[in-house]
């Protein structure tokens, strides 16, 4: 069995445990609720799975080139939250490309695990869904070029502060700080440097919706998902 077979085996043996129950084999506490403990459920199954590389602009994954996404679904099984990619770089931007841009990086090949989202469950618990390995087709790709490209290009004219969550088709920029007095350095109008919050790339739930459409091979409804602006990841 390769790694890779394994970790997809391991990922499938989660299939069906509470959270209280990975939670106890790691010897943590399940919190009353996520409020105040954004990231928790994936680093719970990243503690499950053996991630190893955190907060590093790398995939979780490094040697097998996997990033490990979590998606919470509603009842109907459809994507309650966008999904956190990445933070975006906002100053020294010129230089980059989307070849060998981290979003790319981090969306070559993701091990989806879909986790109950429904807030009237008690978090302890919700259980863990089916996972699966996704990597994005040529068309899928393109979408997210050219939305990345849009975002980046903005950045680079000083704009990063007019780009709101509604621009991009798949991918979204918006910020992402623990609270409005985290800020970083930014490229203004005029190409001073500015003050802002950080950003992130998102997927949007349409996107990820149509991910598990094509994956079990389900009937996508005439209405996407709406889109929240809380994350999963």
């Amino acid at each position: 069995m390769t790694k890779l077979q394994t970790l997809f085996h391991r990922a499938s043996a989660l299939a069906g445990r509470s959270f209280a129950e990975l939670a106890a084999d790691q010897g943590i506490k399940v919190p009353a609720d996520l409020r105040r403990h954004k990231g928790w459920v994936g680093q719970l199954l990243e503690g499950a799975l053996g991630a190893a590389a955190g907060s590093q602009a790398l995939q979780d994954f490094p040697d097998l080139g996997v990033e490990l996404k979590t998606i919470p679904l509603d009842a109907r099984g459809r994507p309650l939250e966008t999904t956190f990619v990445c933070t975006a770089p906002l100053t020294h931007v010129d230089d980059l490309s989307w070849e060998t841009s981290n979003v790319r990086n981090k969306l070559q090949c993701v091990l989806w695990i879909p986790i109950d989202g429904r807030r009237e469950i008690p978090l302890a618990e919700r259980t863990v869904g089916t996972a699966f390995f996704w990597q994005p087709s040529e068309q899928q790709e393109s979408q997210l070029q050219r939305d990345w490209q849009e975002h980046m290009d903005r950045i680079a004219l000083g704009q990063v502060e007019q780009i709101t969550a509604h621009q991009g088709d798949v991918l979204q920029l918006r910020p992402k700080a623990a609270n409005g007095r985290v800020t970083t350095d930014a490229i203004g109008e005029q190409g001073q440097l500015i003050k802002t919050l950080p950003r992130g790339f998102y997927l949007k739930t349409g996107f990820t919706w149509q991910i598990i459409c094509e994956t079990f091979q389900m009937e996508p409804q005439a209405t996407s998902p709406k889109a929240t602006t809380k994350e999963a990841g």
